[in-house]
């Protein structure tokens, strides 16, 4: 067997897709990544979060080659990333960049194109998209014609067209009213079903929770989380369990357990480490209570990235 197909071969099965070691870039004397390594793994929707100046921007420059790395190592599909890459990528910036005075049709045919694609292919390609997000008879619209939602809608057609490996997504919601939201979700999921590998950065946390496998949490340039979303949520849970009653809550709780919240036909314990779900329950029954709702309650990744923030900011 030739030697690059088979090298061909095992890349394709490698469970991750771009993986960036020790990764440096200072301008002047700001050290906006500092030795920030990242194991973004084969078709899956990784969250890329942090606060603004964080460094997340300048490493996703640094994946898309827009700038150059101080120092450090960037695999892509198993090797090493150079500009034949780019063609394999589709980067969505938070800055749009539409020609506002261009039609929608002329545009997206012409970066096609530039992504590679030849004009046929381009404008199938183009009318299945159109189909898809009820954009029918958006062809000979200017730009400048839309609202920003709707200039969203063509700003992520823009990046998909040729189908990359690898789409870099930088709070692709921005202005999208709830219907049009759903649609850029659905689209998002096929894609990664169909085999692409999705890095998301994003401010709002409940679209992380929703659509992430994995997230990377960036902080002055340094990486101070990392893993998947449920594994971390575990990570962090404070032993609070959600209590669902009928009737009246009488128990005098013994000092291992903690009401924090009372509300009506509910309340929220807190437990010392050490106790399991069973004790709680031992306790509340054998009391006679009569128990219709139990779970654990795990923090959110909101809280999750309030927190390490904030002692990331006073450490």
């Amino acid at each position: 067997m030739d030697k690059n197909c088979k090298l061909s071969k095992e890349n394709k099965n490698m469970p991750t897709l771009l993986a960036l070691r020790d990764i440096t870039k200072q301008y002047a004397n700001t050290l906006a990544v500092n030795h920030v390594s990242l194991e973004i793994p084969r078709q899956s929707i990784f969250g890329l979060l942090g606060p603004n100046g964080a460094g997340k921007t300048s490493l996703i420059r640094i994946i898309t080659q827009i700038t150059v790395a101080d120092s450090g190592e960037i695999l892509f599909d198993g090797e090493k990333l150079r500009s034949e890459h780019t063609s394999q990528i589709g980067y969505m910036p938070e800055e749009r960049g539409l020609y506002k005075r261009m039609r929608v049709g002329e545009q997206l045919l012409y970066l096609a194109q530039l992504k590679g694609l030849s004009a046929v292919a381009a404008r199938k390609k183009i009318g299945e998209l159109f189909e898809r997000f009820s954009m029918e008879n958006w062809w000979k619209k200017k730009v400048e014609e839309l609202s920003k939602g709707m200039q969203q809608k063509v700003q992520f057609i823009a990046t998909i067209l040729h189908e990359p490996k690898l789409l870099i997504l930088d709070e692709p919601f921005t202005g999208l009213d709830p219907i049009n939201a759903d649609l850029i979700t659905e689209e998002i999921h096929r894609l990664r079903d169909n085999g692409a590998t999705i890095i998301f950065s994003t401010h709002r946390m409940e679209q992380v929770e929703e659509l992430c496998d994995n997230i990377a949490l960036i902080n002055h340039g340094k990486k101070i989380l990392e893993g998947k979303v449920i594994d971390i949520r575990q990570q962090f849970k404070k032993q609070e369990f959600s209590i669902r009653f009928a009737g009246m809550w009488k128990l005098v709780p013994p000092e291992w357990l903690h009401v924090k919240e009372s509300h009506s036909g509910e309340v929220i314990v807190n437990v010392s480490q050490g106790k399991l779900p069973n004790d709680i329950l031992r306790a509340v029954i054998n009391d006679g209570i009569q128990i219709v709702g139990f779970n654990e309650l795990l923090p959110s990744i909101h809280d999750i990235f309030i927190s390490l923030v904030k002692g990331d900011e006073h450490a």
